[in-house]
């Protein structure tokens, strides 16, 4: 399951806030709780380590760990039942001055399903299993294609990552001086071939034994693509793996592009289409209806309280207190918050016209 940008701001936040704390001896404890698992187990095992914490011999540390792990047992106690995705808790001393005391506690329903228990003590919180979730694992194989030219990419979360360009020797079209007609055809034929081959074998070596690939979209002109589709070049491994081919004018990163702008059915839930549609849709308004829209972060938050905000859309490039003003003010008015990766290229417009903009309920002009 690939996590949206706004669940991966929140994350990444949490994980920045944790790290910071350091322990001066191994008193800050971490426990995660799997999806499905019984809390009342967890209480009582967390009540088991308070005793065991006990045979601790320095005092100061064996009193940290214990009142952490009371902190923590009291904060479980208010949950009904564990989260639907599982549940990440933290609890220690984060007193800056040594001798003095600061018992504070943390959780967290993370934004995938936890699959993994684990408690420990230590001089830090173990956060690894929740950087993690930040990697996105699972990703769509594109294909952009013409009879001189082809590019294999992943499109792994919003971002295309170019694998390998291939031009082959296919003659033009005119032939050349001295060869006759049908020798020429011949050689374009079996130009087109090999290159056609070589595509096919590139697409084995990147995509065959790939677990976490989604599907294989291929791109490019129509009957080039029928072409290709339409001979043995491809294993069945391969040819089951691909779920749409859309007709191209480009090749090259152009054509990876193109490839993503005209692929939106076959990837409407991802989220980077959910970003194109979410931009799409404001640069649309401010080209005809521009009363309709608003960007610039004292314009956008001057708005917001009035109750006209619709969507609020917030580059991630912008500074976490920034982004978190806005979420408080926006969720107060029932605003939708989106939050804007730099990896499209509206992403990027965004970002250069301040990091926000916003999509009003109505068309709204001062009185």
């Amino acid at each position: 399951m690939i996590i949206t940008s706004k669940e991966r701001h929140t994350l990444k936040k949490f994980v920045k806030e944790l790290e910071e704390f350091k322990g001066r001896h191994t008193e800050l404890v971490s426990v995660y709780v799997p999806a499905g698992y019984d809390m009342n187990k967890i209480i009582n095992h967390l009540a088991q380590e308070q005793g065991t914490a006990s045979n601790i011999k320095s005092s100061s540390t064996k009193k940290n760990v214990q009142d952490a792990l009371e902190k923590m047992i009291q904060h479980l106690r208010l949950f009904n039942k564990t989260p639907e995705n599982g549940l990440v808790i933290f609890s220690g001393n984060v007193a800056e001055r040594e001798g003095q005391t600061d018992i504070k506690v943390w959780s967290l329903e993370p934004p995938v399903k936890l699959n993994q228990r684990l408690y420990r003590c230590d001089k830090e919180f173990v956060l690894e299993p929740l950087e993690d979730m930040f990697d996105i694992k699972e990703f769509y194989g594109l294909v952009v294609l013409d009879r001189r030219d082809a590019m294999i990419a992943l499109l792994k979360g919003k971002v295309i990552i170019p694998l390998r360009k291939t031009h082959s020797e296919v003659p033009g079209k005119i032939k050349a001086g001295g060869q006759s007609a049908q020798r020429f055809a011949r050689l374009r034929e079996g130009a087109i071939k090999d290159h056609f081959k070589k595509i096919a074998e590139y697409m084995k070596e990147a995509f065959l034994g790939r677990p976490e690939l989604k599907g294989i979209i291929i791109g490019g002109p129509g009957t080039t693509v029928e072409s290709f589709m339409g001979k043995d070049y491809l294993t069945g491994d391969v040819k089951k793996r691909i779920i749409g081919t859309k007709d191209l004018s480009y090749t090259g990163e152009f054509g990876l592009q193109e490839l993503l702008d005209r692929s939106e059915d076959l990837l409407l839930k991802e989220e980077v289409m959910d970003e194109k549609r979410a931009m799409s849709q404001f640069f649309d308004l401010l080209n005809t209806k521009p009363k309709q829209v608003s960007y610039g972060k004292d314009e956008v938050l001057r708005l917001i309280p009035l109750g006209v905000v619709d969507v609020l859309l917030l580059s991630e490039m912008l500074d976490d207190k920034i982004i978190t003003e806005f979420e408080a003010e926006a969720e107060k008015m029932g605003t939708t918050i989106k939050i804007i990766s730099t990896d499209t290229r509206e992403g990027v417009q965004l970002k250069e016209m301040g990091g926000v903009a916003a999509v009003l309920r109505y068309e709204y002009e001062e009185a």
